[in-house]
């Protein structure tokens, strides 16, 4: 007997150095093929930048990248954070249905508070409450942590709103520098987003796993970048303010337009389905692979890595050199992103778990995000009026949020093993769903 036992003894003990390997070289190879393919697109030289338009331009990015790097550090750790302070599974999935549920109820009243607060205090206050989530996880209380949460939902809220609604009213209205040249930011910040992305997740690695400080140091590490973010756009950015709208008729325009145009329905149908899904995966990669041991933050690094792949053959494919359409792109990112999660299925139930297989899909996961979030950009901005879009985005969310809450709740009410799988087959089932509204997309038009 105790050969056999040493034997299955040193199986299991190798199993966290594949993975440790595995984690590495896709890092590797994903961000050698990201960046190559980066540097392949950029040969075609660009016009010549304007001097003031460059420096106003450093001006946005320097106080931007440090809030967005602090956002990515959160991100390798948070589950295993949790775990760390011995709560269950079940415990867990409430803790980011929590999350979830104040990015439906605290995004629309942010936006508007973005409008009347200014801008630039908006963007402070992210870094406020940034922090202050930030630091509710140095407590154990269960109920600091569900605040924590809240406090997340309502900075990524304004993350999302403040920084950019600054950026485009300075371009447009007070340096009066040409509509197209926004396009140029937002994809320069997207690649620097990226950049961070993959390195956030390495800094995780090294604050929790080789100094040993733990899975709460990333989090201590982001609020030094909160700060630096808040004293730049203090120093360096002028206030300015977004005309007055009421919630209620932002809210009932953008019900209209969604109910009267066959196509904004569809592209919301097609994104409550794909992004429910992507928060659901953001809850269940930790319980799915850490058991395995690989270091969670380069495997962060990893999926960051892939997703930046895909956003840079997204942008390559629409090249004047290959012309292809963004909306075959959206097909193209629903139909691997399927194929992950029936891999999935088949690679997370009991007695039958691939660790390397699980891996693969997630990565194709990834990939599959790169395509699809600059595509469906695109489509939401050619297809919703620019005038409803704030409300169309607000009932876009709803089922979006709805969908990754019930999930998590069933997960919640489940065996651990058998309750992952069934989710993971409820997934690619939803995302067949998105495929065959994409492909409802292609007769409208």
């Amino acid at each position: 007997g105790r050969p056999r036992e040493g034997s299955r003894g040193s199986v299991r003990d190798a199993q966290p150095h594949a993975m440790l390997l595995a984690a590495y070289a896709s890092l590797a190879a994903l961000l050698a093929a990201a960046l190559g393919l980066e540097l392949f697109s950029r040969r075609t030289p660009g016009p010549a930048t304007n001097p003031a338009f460059a420096r106003f331009q450093h001006r946005f990015l320097r106080a931007y990248l440090p809030a967005l790097a602090a956002d990515w550090l959160q991100g390798p750790y948070l589950y295993k954070l949790y775990h760390h302070y011995r709560f269950v599974e079940g415990q867990i999935a409430i803790l980011y249905v929590c999350g979830f549920a104040s990015a439906v109820l605290l995004g629309p009243p942010a936006a508007l508070l973005v409008d009347r607060l200014g801008r630039r205090a908006s963007c402070v206050l992210f870094s406020l409450s940034c922090a202050a989530c930030c630091l509710t996880k140095l407590s154990r209380d269960y109920l600091v942590l569900a605040a924590g949460r809240v406090l997340g939902g309502l900075a990524t809220a304004l993350l999302f709103s403040a920084f950019e609604a600054w950026y485009v009213h300075e371009h447009v209205e007070r340096h009066d520098f040409p509509a197209e040249w926004l396009a140029g930011t937002f994809a320069r910040a997207a690649f620097w987003n990226n950049v961070l992305a993959v390195g956030a997740g390495v800094v995780a690695t090294a604050l929790a796993e080789w100094l040993g400080l733990g899975p709460v140091a990333p989090f201590m590490a982001a609020i030094p970048l909160l700060a630096l973010a808040a004293v730049l756009v203090l120093k360096d950015w002028e206030e300015n303010r977004g005309p007055p709208r009421a919630l209620a008729k932002t809210c009932g325009d953008g019900l209209r337009c969604l109910l009267a145009d066959g196509r904004v329905l569809l592209l919301g149908t097609v994104q409550a389905l794909f992004e429910s899904v992507v928060y659901i995966f953001i809850f269940l990669w930790t319980p799915v692979l850490d058991p395995h041991g690989p270091p969670l933050g380069i495997v962060f690094s990893s999926f960051m890595a892939a997703s930046m792949l895909g956003s840079v053959l997204q942008r390559v494919a629409v090249s004047a050199r290959y012309r292809l359409q963004p909306v075959h792109l959206l097909a193209l990112a629903v139909l691997l992103a399927f194929l992950s999660l029936f891999m999935l299925t088949f690679s997370t139930g009991p007695g039958q778990e691939s660790p390397a297989e699980s891996f693969l899909a997630f990565l194709l996961l990834e990939l599959a995000c790169g395509l699809y979030f600059p595509s469906m950009g695109f489509l939401r901005r050619k297809v919703i009026p620019e005038k409803e879009r704030a409300g169309v985005l607000h009932w876009f969310r709803v089922p979006l949020n709805l969908l990754a809450c019930l999930g998590l709740l069933l997960l919640h009410g489940s065996d651990h093993r058998s309750g992952t799988r069934s989710i993971f087959a409820l997934c690619a089932a939803l995302m067949l769903l998105a495929l065959l509204a994409v492909g409802r997309l292609f007769t409208v038009g």
